[in-house]
């Protein structure tokens, strides 16, 4: 009886240490207030990287706050799988369920709008597939997303959706 009784406690921890050890890396997804709503990585129209005419304003990130407190971009990094990065280095504060378009090209950040422009006129975005990665101030991870044109934007628009 005795180890009848000890095999089933030792099996009932092992359950438990596999269900605490996997635990943290689904948890971390869902741990950020901040998460990427969706992405328009392939810009309509004919890629053309001029600031003057060019359409990298319509490439953009949507960032959204799914906390119940407000939350402030400032120190927030994103970048691509390559390493081109954009850091908020400016206060933009979401209140909850708010969010922001982080939009290429040049022109005026706006609360408002809720719109921040890289002022780079360069795509940012591969139109075949790319890594996203959302990071805290600090460096931690707060959301990452990878696409494929043909896996993941089924209708062809240039626009992913991550989290609705």
């Amino acid at each position: 009886m005795r180890t009848r009784y000890a095999a089933l406690a030792t099996a009932a921890s092992a359950g438990l240490l596999a269900a605490l050890a996997a635990a943290p890396a689904q948890a971390a997804e869902y741990s950020s207030a901040l998460k990427i709503k969706g992405i328009q990585y392939d810009a309509p129209g004919r890629d053309d990287n001029r600031c003057n005419g060019g359409n990298t304003k319509n490439e953009y990130l949507t960032i959204k706050n799914y906390s119940r407190t407000n939350v402030n971009l400032k120190g927030y990094v994103v970048k691509d799988a390559a390493g081109n990065k954009f850091a908020f280095t400016a206060s933009h504060t979401l209140e909850p369920g708010d969010y922001v378009q982080l939009r290429g090209g040049r022109g005026t950040d706006s609360d408002r709008d809720n719109v921040v422009y890289r002022q780079n006129c360069n795509f940012i975005w591969n139109n075949d597939k790319d890594t996203i990665y959302l990071n805290k101030p600090g460096g931690a991870r707060a959301d990452v997303h990878s696409y494929t044109k043909r896996d993941n934007d089924r209708d062809g628009n240039g626009y992913i959706t991550y989290h609705g």
